[in-house]
């Protein structure tokens, strides 16, 4: 099996040129960080027509999922940089839908569609929660320094509570200004990652619904900078994304 190692803010990724649906086995072998390539996830890009390309996601755990926003950035570099379309503007579609991508020389803009609230506000743990839904599940709590929340056992607790049924990405968000948020983020079936693209926007959303930022801003997680833009009902994300070394297995 030949495959891409990606990774966008460093939320890194198995990429491999579909059709192809790999085992939960697979999956979870390939992203193990000491016996295979090592990663947060796994992406299956198939081509379509030289206009757009499908995208599937696998969390590390070998779970599916329906959304992943770094990885739809990730997929969107490598049908390029691959020739899988033509042009830099195209569509790729996922799970929940069609998203417009629009590949530039350093970053990538991806559409990630409708952030929604996905329910009544949660009390866990001590943490406040908006369910948010990306496509995917999002719960956000806004605390005073994310930097001091013991993400591993607040995040694990919060994914796995029945409030949650189909488990759930947790973001834990420090607003710094009306321009600016610091995240850090447990992913559902992953742990915390450097970064996570759907959980930004599901952070600037909740922020932004709350009075607490404008439609704007850049959102600040352990891997580097992602531009988030809420744009009527749709968000929209924009950072890096870059091939790290390619291989078979």
């Amino acid at each position: 099996m030949d495959f891409v190692k990606m990774e966008g803010l460093g939320n890194d990724f198995v990429v491999i040129e579909g059709p192809h649906h790999p085992t939960t086995n697979e999956v979870s072998e390939w992203c193990d960080r000491r016996h295979g390539v090592g990663a947060d996830g796994v992406l299956v890009v198939t081509p379509l027509d030289r206009a757009s390309v499908a995208m599937d996601y696998w969390n590390a755990d070998g779970s599916p999922a329906e959304m992943c926003g770094n990885g739809l950035r990730c997929v969107a570099r490598y049908a390029v940089v691959h020739g899988l379309v033509e042009g830099r503007e195209f569509t790729v579609k996922t799970a929940v839908g069609p998203r417009r991508v629009e590949v530039k020389d350093a970053t990538v803009r991806a559409q990630l569609g409708p952030v929604t609230v996905a329910g009544n506000t949660v009390d866990l743990g001590g943490y406040r929660l908006d369910p948010m839904s990306v496509g995917n599940p999002h719960a956000v709590a806004f605390v005073d320094d994310c930097y001091a929340v013991p993400v591993a056992a607040a995040g694990s607790m919060i994914e796995g509570d029945p409030a949650f049924p189909e488990r759930t990405n947790v973001e834990f968000a420090t607003v710094t200004g009306p321009e600016n948020i610091q995240l850090r983020v447990w992913e559902r079936g992953v742990g915390e990652t450097l970064a996570c693209g759907s959980g930004a926007a599901a952070a600037a959303a909740a922020a932004f619904r709350r009075g607490l930022t404008g439609p704007k801003v850049t959102v600040l997680l352990p891997g580097g900078r992602l531009e988030v833009e809420i744009l009527g009902d749709d968000a929209w994300i924009e950072g890096p994304a870059s091939e790290v070394f390619s291989g078979s297995r």
